[in-house]
């Protein structure tokens, strides 16, 4: 059975750890949630302008006296940071915050800022060129995008210098995003999970429950390995030192084909928030 090493190679060699620790609504006040999952062993995290976590992960990394080549951090842009002059703006206020000269990966947030913008592949790419000059000066070593479908990945694509080397989507078990997933892939870009866990509303499923009792770990355990054996970096997160631990106990066991399968069958949950063309509406607008 596959087993999935503690590391992931991105499409320019560069290794990024095998799972992530996820920062929304970890709050900027309470750095000592992010210094909780340092002392548990976590050095990938995930960021963004939005989240405003940005500052408290940087003193939590400041105040661990772990080197900073450690960590492996990324951030992301925010819609209304799209734009070359724009973009270039929000990653030095990113940078900024962090208390860092670098990052190790860089993100578009949205493919689209609203639905009423016609041309929102021209203002894609011209955020694209921003992201590669970043990489091309060295002052990011990785990027890429978060929640883009292949339609919004195809322009970029095109025209790109540097292709995508990251798409962060939501992904877990009710809701594989296949097709994506799959593009994704065979154009050698990593896929990270966002809301891995499926933001709760797996509690109770009797088939995470019950692949949880045979192998003897959580509901949550069989959500992250089911991603890793997907080829899909999970990004976790919890204020609970407990919970992180467990969430990076993930190598000692293996789902087979079958449990896989059933986990890739589950019902179907949709988006648990926005959609990437259709901002602001709830999944059980979305036709």
């Amino acid at each position: 059975m596959h087993s999935p090493a503690t590391q992931f190679v991105l499409s320019n060699g560069l290794s990024i750890p095998a799972v992530g620790f996820g920062t929304y609504k970890t709050g900027d006040g309470d750095s000592a949630v992010l210094s909780n999952a340092i002392a548990q062993g976590y050095r990938h995290f995930d960021t963004a302008s939005f989240y405003g976590t940005e500052t408290a992960l940087g003193q939590a990394v400041a105040e661990s006296d772990i080197p900073r080549e450690d960590f492996f951090l990324t951030s992301k842009l925010w819609k209304t940071e799209m734009g070359y002059d724009a973009a270039l703006r929000a990653f030095d206020a990113t940078l900024e915050r962090l208390g860092t000269d670098y990052l190790d990966l860089y993100l578009i947030h949205w493919p689209r800022p609203d639905l009423e913008l016609e041309d929102w592949a021209k203002l894609d790419r011209e955020t694209w060129r921003a992201l590669e000059r970043l990489y091309e000066s060295g002052l990011v070593r990785a990027i890429g995008v978060s929640n883009f479908l292949p339609h919004h990945l195809e322009p970029i694509l095109a025209s790109a210098n540097v292709a995508p080397m990251v798409d962060q989507l939501e992904f877990h078990p009710g809701y594989t995003q296949d097709e994506a997933v799959a593009f994704c892939q065979n154009h050698s870009i990593l896929v990270e999970a966002w809301s891995p866990l499926g933001r709760n509303r797996l509690t109770g499923n009797g088939v995470l429950t019950r692949l949880a009792a045979e192998h003897g770990v959580s509901p949550a355990q069989i959500c992250l390995r089911f991603a890793l054996q997907r080829g899909v970096l999970p990004l976790p997160k919890s204020s609970s030192p407990e919970r992180m631990a467990e969430n990076l106990d993930l190598f000692s066991f293996s789902l087979t084909g079958e449990e896989m399968a059933a986990l890739s069958t589950m019902p179907q949950t949709g988006w648990s928030g926005e959609h990437p063309d259709r901002p602001r509406v709830r999944p059980q607008e979305v036709n």
